[in-house]
């Protein structure tokens, strides 16, 4: 018995399938032909199909609308990404750029104040550039790019245009060492104003120099003007030191005018009035020594004395023997 074929939906499908293709391809053709010929009748007939077909279209061509338009958003996109980059750089180097303008006009106030600083017109000054900070927990001072060939002396007071800021202790052919007013070796004479005690600021490596033998401490008040004193003759009289302040110690420290955390420009001021000082690094001078006493009166005074009362008594018994004599 011969066994029968079974139908699957695939032998409808492909015939079906085939007349689809081929009515498409006599559309295409159609079409084709019909946008080929060259007539006025089939070219209205073209123009009402347009009309009639191509607006039911917007459907079909909203996503082509839509991709087109996400292209030009990312392009756009990029380009605003890439705008922000260039000016985040530009950003940085405006940064850069205020920073060094701040920088310099510090330096210029610096500068400026240096230059109208008033002084006493007999003090002369020379102003060098601190090349290196050599601050440690034993010893603080500075280098400055002038020396000898510029005429700097050991001793002499530097200041940074405001407040003193401390004196030169070692002085090169090309540079200069200031110790400053922190260090714990610096000793410096001053006086309290308005009750012008005097005290002696010492050093204690600490950014508030304690104020010691005061004559009265009771009649210094925190907020009170120091200056230093020129006792002496180490510094000039009437140098702006700080501000008296209360520390946590209970002591009665100093708040330094001049600003160390900024040190760039230091005023040196020429004392050639000042006792030149000798021992280097020295930072109170000796107190003069005292005349030496007068020599003691000796026994051989009186014999002079005597050989001088003898010559005269000679020189004046000369007459009666020479009388005597005579007669």
């Amino acid at each position: 018995m011969a066994r029968t074929r079974s139908t699957g939906p695939e032998d409808f499908a492909r015939p079906l399938r085939r007349v689809l293709v081929s009515l498409l391809v006599l559309l295409l053709v159609g079409l084709f032909l019909l946008w080929r010929i060259d007539s006025p009748r089939v070219e209205r007939f073209r123009a009402a199909l347009v009309d009639t077909v191509v607006p039911s279209f917007d459907w079909a061509l909203l996503p082509v609308a839509k991709a087109t338009a996400m292209v030009d958003e990312f392009h756009s996109y990029a380009s605003l990404y890439a705008q922000n980059q260039e000016l985040r750089r530009e950003l940085q180097q405006m940064k850069a750029w205020k920073e060094a303008a701040l920088q310099l006009e510090q330096k210029n106030a610096r500068l400026l104040d240096l230059n109208q600083v008033r002084l006493d017109p007999k003090l002369t000054h020379v102003t060098g550039v601190v090349l290196a900070d050599s601050g440690s927990p034993f010893r603080q001072s500075v280098l400055l790019n002038v020396g000898a060939r510029d005429g700097i002396r050991d001793g002499w007071a530097t200041m940074d245009g405001i407040g003193l800021v401390g004196r030169i202790s070692g002085v090169g052919e090309r540079t200069a060492r200031v110790i400053l007013l922190t260090d714990s070796n610096s000793r410096v004479p001053v006086t309290v104003q308005p009750s012008g005690q005097k005290a002696l600021l010492s050093g204690d490596n600490s950014g508030l120099p304690p104020l010691e033998f005061l004559e009265d401490a009771d009649l210094v008040r925190p907020g009170d003007r120091v200056v230093t004193s020129g006792d002496g003759g180490m510094l000039p009289a009437g140098l702006l030191v700080g501000q008296v302040a209360m520390g946590t110690d209970r002591r009665l420290r100093v708040v330094l005018s001049a600003d160390y955390e900024r040190l760039e420009f230091l005023r040196v001021l020429r004392s050639h009035d000042l006792e030149p000082i000798t021992d280097a690094g020295a930072l109170i001078a000796e107190p003069p020594s005292p005349p030496a006493p007068a020599p003691a009166v000796t026994g051989e005074e009186p014999a002079d004395g005597a050989a001088t009362a003898t010559g005269t008594g000679d020189a004046t018994g000369g007459s009666p023997d020479g009388e005597a004599g005579d007669g």
